[in-house]
C-alpha cells in the first residue's frame, strides 16, 4: 500500500483481504470429481451385481400375458355341456 497524495493505492491481494492463490478452487475441483467418482462407482457396482435386465423384462412380459389370458378365460363363458 502506498500513497500517492490524496489518493491510496492498494494491491489486488491486499483489496481484498486474501491471498490469490485459488485453494477455493481446487478444493471444488477435487470435491467434484471425488463426487463424480463415488456416484460412478455406485452405479457400476449396482449394474454390475444385478440381473439380466432383458431377463427381468421377458419374465414381466411374460406375466402380464398369463394374467391377461386369466383374464380373458374368467371372462368368456363356459361351454354348455351337451
Amino acid at each position: 500500500m502506498h500513497n500517492e497524495g490524496d489518493e491510496v493505492h492498494l494491491s489486488a491481494e491486499e483489496a481484498s483481504g486474501g491471498s490469490k492463490e485459488g485453494v477455493v478452487r481446487r478444493v471444488l475441483a477435487i470435491g467434484l470429481l471425488l463426487a463424480i467418482l463415488a456416484l460412478s462407482l455406485i452405479w457400476i457396482t449396482g449394474a454390475l451385481s444385478s440381473s439380466d435386465p432383458e431377463a427381468d423384462n421377458a419374465s414381466v412380459g411374460a406375466r402380464m400375458a398369463a394374467e391377461k389370458d386369466q383374464a380373458t378365460d374368467a371372462a368368456a363363458p363356459a361351454p354348455l355341456a351337451t
